[in-house]
């Protein structure tokens, strides 16, 4: 009897029919655990670079606006943030600020004025409202002197205009909220106005003004 369980003992130590299989099962967890946190890396990548194509696309788009500028204009150049931010569903889930920015006009005071802004994206929180002041800011007094954040302020020159534009955008995670959770994303960019004559934003027939008064996509 000891003999006969010896042997069969021995046989079973000796059968690996089945190692690949334990081994995948015992590795897999792991494997598949990596492979959806750097896909979750990757959305957050993609997703980065998207909010900061937009925030430079619609600028530049505004600033090429040539002789004179429109609601028109600035409508079309907004349609940047929904066909570039389409697969990050970003007309429901982020925010565009665009102005107009120039030298103000005040006797006793220097410093820069927004002369108009307009906005489109549905993201209304604290982080996704102008930082640096709405619509007129800075047109008769000093609480203006510059557009962006420390260690990148910009002013515009004499004679001519800077299109600043603000993109904010709330995170959706691909696999799972746990490793980045829902952050906001946040882009800044600014242009130089080329060859336009007048900065005064003009009514276009049949053209609803994107107005940063309301939260539609």
């Amino acid at each position: 009897m000891i003999s006969h369980v010896s042997a069969r003992a021995k046989k079973f130590c000796a059968d690996n029919r089945g190692l690949a299989l334990v081994e995948f099962a015992l590795a897999a967890p792991v494997l598949i655990t990596l492979g959806l946190a750097g896909a979750e890396v990757t959305n957050m990548a993609v997703s980065v670079m998207r909010v900061n194509q937009i925030s430079t696309a619609i600028s530049d788009n505004v600033a090429r606006v040539r002789d004179s500028i429109d609601e028109a204009d600035v409508n079309e150049a907004l349609l940047s943030a929904k066909t570039i931010g389409a697969s990050l569903n970003f007309t429901a889930r982020g925010r565009v600020i665009v102005s107009s920015v120039e030298p103000n006009a005040a006797t006793d005071a220097t410093g820069q004025y927004i002369r108009w802004q307009r906005c489109t994206g549905t993201l209304n929180v604290p982080a996704s409202q102008p930082q640096y002041g709405a619509q007129g800011k800075g047109q008769n007094d000093a609480t203006l002197p510059y557009m962006g954040p420390t260690g990148r302020r910009i002013v515009a020159g004499q004679g001519s205009a800077l299109i600043f534009v603000e993109v904010t955008y709330r995170y959706q995670p691909l696999v799972t909220a746990e490793l980045f959770g829902t952050p906001i994303i946040r882009s800044e960019s600014v242009y130089n106005v080329r060859e336009r004559s007048s900065q005064v934003l003009g009514t276009a027939p049949g053209t609803t003004a994107s107005l940063c008064s309301t939260y539609a996509a």
